[in-house]
């Protein structure tokens, strides 16, 4: 395939990405890990690579789709720094340290991973279970502790970590809109660090194809990025016409399909 197909199928997945994104509400490794692993497969990338070249450039694209939600939230006022501040040096090092564990890991050890947490997700999704609001006061340590583990989860899977540190910051009595808010700050260093260490332990690889950046994908990154912003728009447009069942529940059989594949 030549480097401008390969161009042009990118921003066709970063549009589809993005609509899916807008439409179902999450981003990052849940829609661009699986779509990139197909990619990659068409273009004959090597299987002991492929996956943590689709984690790792997930990453790197949650740093500039990431960055715009985190501003947005700023402006609204829904972060609170006093918890970013507190979970920053924790999700720093989990994050750093979920790299160098997916590296240690065999692509399809890391691919069996994936689709556990992802169906893991489905079910959630399915039984309707959202974070429940809680009480906590954590002190920083329990905070930094929370980072480490949020991180190292994130940075593993190539998620921005909404997934985990919602239902975190909900259980510490943080409204819904400063969690989400919140939230979205915290997936910033995750994603930095985590693709800059992907590039790192990836860099020199043999098996790497044209374009890698060590474990990031450089024309999938720019493609993602040009086409996922906008078209997450016209997810969001979609998601306000459809029921929420409809969306709940189709959002979950997708992932389902997803898992299996990667488990099968």
């Amino acid at each position: 395939m030549s480097m401008l197909s390969l161009l042009i199928g990118y921003l066709v997945l970063g549009a589809a990405a993005g609509t899916l994104a807008g439409l179902y509400g999450v981003g990052g490794g849940l829609i661009i890990v699986p779509a990139l692993i197909v990619v990659f497969d068409l273009q004959g990338v090597s299987p002991e690579v492929a996956m943590h070249l689709a984690v790792g450039t997930s990453l790197a694209t949650i740093v500039v789709t990431g960055a715009s939600s985190a501003w947005g939230h700023h402006r609204r006022g829904s972060i609170r720094p006093r918890w970013f501040l507190a979970m920053l040096p924790g999700l720093i090092l989990g994050a750093i340290a979920g790299v160098f564990v997916a590296g240690s890991l065999a692509g399809g050890r890391l691919g069996t991973l994936f689709g556990i947490f992802v169906l893991l997700v489905a079910a959630k999704m399915a039984l309707g279970r959202g974070p429940r609001a809680g009480s906590l006061q954590p002190g920083r340590l329990a905070m930094g502790l929370a980072g480490v583990v949020i991180g190292a989860v994130s940075a593993l899977f190539g998620i921005g970590g909404g997934t985990l540190s919602v239902p975190w910051l909900t259980r510490c009595a943080a409204p819904m809109p400063v969690a989400i808010g919140t939230s979205s700050a915290c997936g910033l260093p995750i994603a930095l660090f985590g693709a800059v260490t992907f590039m790192v332990v990836g860099w020199g690889h043999p098996l790497l194809p044209t374009g890698a950046l060590g474990f990031v994908m450089l024309p999938a990154f720019f493609g993602i990025v040009l086409a996922s912003v906008p078209c997450a728009r016209l997810g969001v447009f979609l998601a306000h016409r459809l029921p929420a069942r409809v969306l709940r529940l189709s959002f979950a059989a997708l992932l389902t399909a997803v898992g299996l594949k990667f488990l099968l």
